[in-house]
């Protein structure tokens, strides 16, 4: 039996994680769950699964979550506070660890399981972006096993050579192309993007997400994350990652040989698919997910980004090629930009207007250690907020025409 932990339970990678294991009771154990805040769902699941271990980082969450369990699952460990996710992605009784917290929050569990030799399933592309390096150099030292959870990563990973290792460059590999989906706003026009709500953006097309990742592909900012990403992921510059628009998100992403050959992994859009493929790899296991029926598809269409309309996709690839802190900067700043936009503090445009005002008032550095990775990054945060309370004013809240 492998012990799994899952950081990030309640969440939909976390929900489709406890899915696929449900189906396999004879190869995997549920050692322990994690989440930040998530209290109801949290219960809910330590009701059902009734694992070794459960942690909520934020202690007020895990006072609420004890209240509300109120002894009725004494079998279940409860931690709580900024360790309690680290806690669980070291424990020895968990050979693999899912790392599914969204953004930067969870970069510390991230890197304990990688320093613990854990068989890493890694959703949470926040980590990579905000410090590759120091999350691989931990990856090999720890002598972790690292698997790509992202869709687009995992279809890259499915298609590399035999005896690929994540970290280094594919022999044979000319470049990977990433595909999109374009998101909800792909055929919109300047106007109504600019005209955007929070409801309309978090509508994905293709994809049930969370309300932040659902943003980030609505300006395709996830998709310049996931560049940045397998230029880490698989030890390549960003000149060898390619972005192509594929609306029907039945191509997940392809990877072009030296030889002309180009090889692509095509499955229905749902996250179950490489989370099956993870847990299992070397070997294959039932996942849950419908069957492609390639006739009812009937037709696959590509056409380039529009970089002009979507600048934070601009914005991500000038940080892929900058490196250092570059990207950290990125990120901070966008997960700032985007809370703003769900609370209806900033408009739509705005989101890459803050990313890119962050990014020119922010010094270049490289990445010497952890701490100058949270330094950059909480400074970023700081200068976002900034930049939404004063340099943007009614305009950039303004929601076709109409002040939120």
């Amino acid at each position: 039996m492998i012990g799994v932990v899952v950081l990030g339970s309640t969440g939909s990678i976390g929900e489709s994680t406890l899915d696929v294991l449900d189906r396999h009771p004879d190869r995997f154990r549920l050692v322990g769950i994690g989440a930040h805040t998530s209290v109801e769902k949290l219960a809910q699941q330590i009701l059902r699964y009734r694992p070794a271990y459960a942690a909520l980082a934020d202690e007020r969450a895990a006072r609420e979550l004890a209240a509300r369990l109120g002894g009725a699952a004494p079998e279940t460990r409860l931690l709580s506070g900024p360790e309690a996710l680290m806690e669980l992605a070291t424990l020895p009784e968990a050979q693999c660890v899912m790392a599914a917290i969204v953004g930067a929050a969870g970069l510390p569990s991230t890197l304990a399981a990688a320093h613990a030799g854990k068989r890493l399933l890694l959703a949470n592309k926040e980590s990579l972006v905000m410090s590759g390096p120091l999350l691989m150099d931990a990856v090999r030292e720890g002598g972790a096993t690292l698997l790509p959870i992202d869709s687009e990563h995992n279809a890259i990973f499915q298609c590399l050579p035999p005896g690929s290792h994540a970290g280094e460059t594919p022999a044979g590999v000319r470049r990977v192309l990433l595909t999109a989906s374009g998101g909800p706003f792909r055929d919109a026009t300047p106007e109504v993007i600019a005209a955007a709500t929070p409801e309309a953006a978090v509508a994905h097309p293709n994809w049930v997400m969370g309300r932040k990742i659902s943003v980030d592909s609505a300006t395709l900012m996830n998709k310049g994350l996931e560049l940045i990403e397998a230029c880490f992921l698989f030890a390549l510059t960003p000149e060898r990652v390619e972005i192509v628009i594929h609306p029907q998100s039945i191509i997940h992403s392809l990877v072009e040989y030296v030889d002309g050959s180009l090889l692509a992994q095509l499955g229905s859009p749902d996250m179950r698919t490489p989370i099956a493929h993870a847990l299992a790899w070397p070997e294959r296991m039932a996942s849950g997910v419908a069957f492609l029926d390639l006739v009812k598809t009937a037709r696959l269409d590509f056409r380039a980004p529009d970089f002009e309309r979507f600048r934070c996709l601009a914005l991500a690839q000038s940080a892929a090629r900058a490196g250092g802190l570059a990207p950290v900067v990125l990120n901070a700043a966008n997960e700032i930009a985007v809370q703003a936009f769900l609370e209806r503090q900033l408009n739509f445009p705005g989101i890459a207007s803050v990313i890119e005002d962050v990014i020119t008032r922010s010094p270049a550095g490289s990445i010497g250690g952890l701490d100058d990775v949270l330094a950059a990054d909480a400074e970023a945060r700081q200068r976002a907020r900034e930049c939404i309370e004063a340099g943007f004013g009614t305009a950039a809240r303004s929601y076709g025409g109409a002040t939120a």
